[in-house]
């Protein structure tokens, strides 16, 4: 029985089995928020499905995205990971998730978890919108502004506003589903 869905999923299976069971679906687990915000800034200026076709490559290539282990990169690692075909080899990109790693270790200290901090900017729990089409989606809201503001503030990189609307929507902060969708929420 065919499903309708949102209208940016294609007929591709990992695009929908992304859709049906990861997206708006909110995370709590700091090690995968973490990976989240990586891939999100790893996909500016590139089409979302080119990053989920190579996140076991991305999952591979940095250690399964444990920020203590990023964080301590060095550049022969550097070096690697941009000779590394199963990922974008973008050097700003590739250094970003190191730099990330460690502002990231330094607000799970500050706040105790990621989680805890990342979440604040929707109030502890997921927004849910009513959109009857994909046309009314945000690329950025009045809350992921403030997020990307603070982000950088505390050193993160990759992390504008349109990125941060994506990364919400992507860990269930936001739940974007279009009225259409079958995963709609009243």
């Amino acid at each position: 029985m065919d499903r309708e869905r949102c209208g940016w999923v294609t007929e591709d299976p990992l695009y929908v089995a992304y859709h049906d069971e990861e997206w708006g679906v909110p995370v709590e687990d700091d090690r995968k928020l973490f990976e989240m915000l990586c891939l999100e800034g790893a996909q500016a200026g590139l089409s979302w499905i080119t990053i989920l076709r190579r996140r076991e490559n991305y999952r591979k290539a940095f250690d399964n995205f444990q920020p203590e282990v990023v964080s301590k990169y060095d550049e022969k690692k550097i070096e690697q990971l941009l000779s590394d075909e199963g990922i974008i080899r973008n050097k700003l990109k590739v250094r970003s998730v190191i730099t990330n790693a460690q502002a990231f270790l330094r607000v799970k200290e500050e706040f105790g978890s990621f989680q805890s901090y990342i979440w604040q900017f929707v109030g502890g729990k997921p927004i849910v919108n009513h959109w009857k089409s994909i046309e009314e989606v945000p690329a950025v809201t009045e809350e992921s502004e403030l997020m990307s503001k603070d982000l950088k503030r505390r050193g993160f990189k990759f992390v504008g506003p349109t990125i941060c609307y994506a990364f919400m929507q992507a860990t269930g902060m936001v739940w974007d589903h279009t009225e259409s969708c079958f995963l709609v929420r009243n």
